[in-house]
């Protein structure tokens, strides 16, 4: 231990170390004291502190041979040139409390191969290389990073076209949603909840929005004031599996909620879409969650639209007030002859005859809406499209996107039924049909 100018302190003999109680020193001769440079000496007969260290001053002859072996070192290359070594990687060994340094005395480093070559600082503007234990377990994963993908050239375009569409689809989807007529049609009540989705189409004799030309030339007549309906469907879609549409006889016998027995379409007559969806829901035990209705007008400008459809009667048909007179055998027509052609009731079974007609005339304009050739050619898809969504009534709850799920299923193949048919009556009401309670049952139960 050296002092504040590089000179060596000893300690006395009998000192005690740090953290140790000192002991009572023993009587020794007192030693001479040292001539000091302006002529004063210590005080005689002053006993010493015991248990302290005393600085001693070593004489000029001992700091002499002090200085030169610092300047040699100890092994024996100057002193200057062993202080230039040591500061090109080497710092200084801490001191500890006891004031010796940390280790054993000096090393060399040619003698002792086992000690660690010395570490440069990295210079400014270089990166400190990882230690090899430090490593990542990814090993140079982990400082890897994905490039960024910009398309260029004909992918930049290809990427804003697609783009443009989306924002147009999307936005041409709310415009047609918004386009659609809205009614109530949810009953104040409904039944339980049954598998599967049912709808509710109905085809209503209304003439609203109709001119007299439009009148004669559809063959519907004035005002006839309160609306009728002349086709009632119930269109069944599973999860899985094929969809099936069931016709109801428009003079079926039932019982109307607050009305008692007559035929169904009266419901329609006296409380609307709300009070026929009650109807249905508790003549068939099945719960309808979508309505959807389509007056004689809109049906016409439908068919129109798309250019006409196919139908193929098995009989030749002739019909005055109907304007229909039509020939066996499959065959293209028009809106009005369309319209005539599910009205019409001037064949041998009647009713039952028509709802036949128009279960095959549903399926046959599903099939030319959804066709390729309409939707692939825009000039045709968005008149079909404007004219349909403009001509149906939904329910409060029903979207368009709803209306292109019954295009799907019925693309995809139906099954139609009609309710199984007991026989006929005449009632106070009229003429009326009456159900299979039986086989209507059935029928029901298959679809719950």
């Amino acid at each position: 231990m050296v002092d504040r100018y590089g000179r060596p302190i000893r300690g006395r003999e009998g000192t005690t170390p740090r953290g140790q109680r000192p002991q009572r020193p023993q009587q020794q001769p007192a030693r001479q004291p040292r001539q000091t440079g302006g002529g004063q000496q210590p005080r005689q007969g002053q006993p010493r502190q015991s248990g302290r260290p005393q600085q001693y001053i070593p004489d000029p002859a001992e700091s002499q041979q002090y200085y030169e072996t610092q300047q040699l070192g100890r092994d024996g290359a100057p002193m200057g040139q062993r202080r230039q070594s040591q500061g090109q990687g080497q710092r200084r060994p801490r001191t500890t409390g006891q004031g010796q340094r940390q280790g054993q005395g000096r090393r060399n480093p040619q003698q002792h191969s086992g000690q660690r070559a010395p570490q440069r600082r990295p210079q400014q503007g270089q990166q400190r290389r990882r230690p090899a234990g430090n490593q990542s377990p990814w090993g140079n994963l982990g400082n890897f990073r994905l490039p960024r993908l910009r398309p260029r050239g004909c992918l930049s375009g290809l990427a804003w076209t697609l783009v443009v569409v989306l924002v147009l689809a999307v936005a041409g989807t709310f415009w047609l949603d918004s386009r659609l007529n809205r009614v109530a049609a949810d009953p104040p009540q409904h039944i339980a909840a049954t598998s599967g989705t049912n709808w509710l189409l109905v085809g209503s004799d209304s003439r609203t929005g109709l001119s007299e030309a439009d009148a004669q030339r559809l063959g519907t007549g004035g005002d006839i004031g309160s609306m009728r309906t002349d086709t009632i469907m119930l269109l069944h879609i599973p999860l899985t599996g094929k969809a099936t549409l069931v016709s109801l006889p428009r003079d079926s016998y039932v019982n109307i909620p607050g009305y008692g027995m007559d035929k169904i379409n009266a419901a329609f007559t006296f409380g609307g879409p709300q009070l026929l969806t009650q109807t249905v829901e508790e003549a068939t035990g099945l719960r309808i969650k979508h309505y959807a209705e389509i007056g004689m007008g809109g049906l016409a400008n439908v068919v129109d639209a798309v250019s006409g459809i196919e139908v193929c009667p098995k009989e030749p048909i002739q019909d005055p007030l109907a304007h229909l007179d039509i020939q066996a055998g499959c065959q293209k027509v028009d809106g009005p002859t369309a319209l005539g052609y599910v009205r019409t009731r001037a064949t041998a079974m009647g009713d039952l005859d028509r709802v036949q007609r128009q279960r095959e005339f549903f399926a046959a304009l599903v099939k030319k809406v959804s066709s390729a050739g309409t939707l692939a050619n825009p000039f045709r898809l968005l008149p079909t499209i404007t004219t349909v969504t403009g001509s149906f009534t939904v329910g409060e709850k029903d979207h368009v996107w709803n209306l292109a799920r019954v295009a799907l299923a019925m693309r995809s193949g139906v099954t139609t039924e009609t309710v199984p048919v007991g026989g006929f009556g005449n009632y106070d009401v009229g003429s009326v049909v009456l159900w299979d309670e039986e086989g209507s049952q059935q029928l029901f139960n298959s679809l719950k």
